[in-house]
């Protein structure tokens, strides 16, 4: 039904409702998520850096390739880019293949 002002109010209240809603739903997952690093905390793990892996798993190789290369542009033009020897040392170990991961120690 349209009102006088030209708005459908039941398919408005509709759509608030449906959001608010959603809003609520999106709080109790926020929570669950919160819950989850507090885990991996009191387990060891560095939650920072999972935020960060879950960030980069998000994007595509090329994307990641990409902010990478653009990381390490500004890093070199404000000189804080490691030395050639410890770049080439890192990809080493990079491709040694372990994916084992152990948690930090608190």
């Amino acid at each position: 039904m349209t009102d006088p002002g030209g708005v459908a109010a039941d398919q408005l209240r509709a759509f608030v409702e449906r959001i608010e809603r959603l809003e609520e739903e999106k709080k109790v997952i926020t929570d669950d998520i919160k819950d989850v690093y507090a885990e991996a905390k009191g387990n060891g793990y560095d939650v920072k850096i999972l935020r960060k892996v879950v960030s980069l798993r998000k994007k595509q190789p090329h994307e990641r390739d990409e902010e990478e290369a653009v990381l390490d542009l500004y890093m070199h033009a404000l000189g804080m880019a490691a030395p050639a020897d410890a770049q080439s040392e890192t990809g080493n170990a990079e491709q040694s293949g372990s994916t084992e991961i152990e948690p930090e120690e608190n």
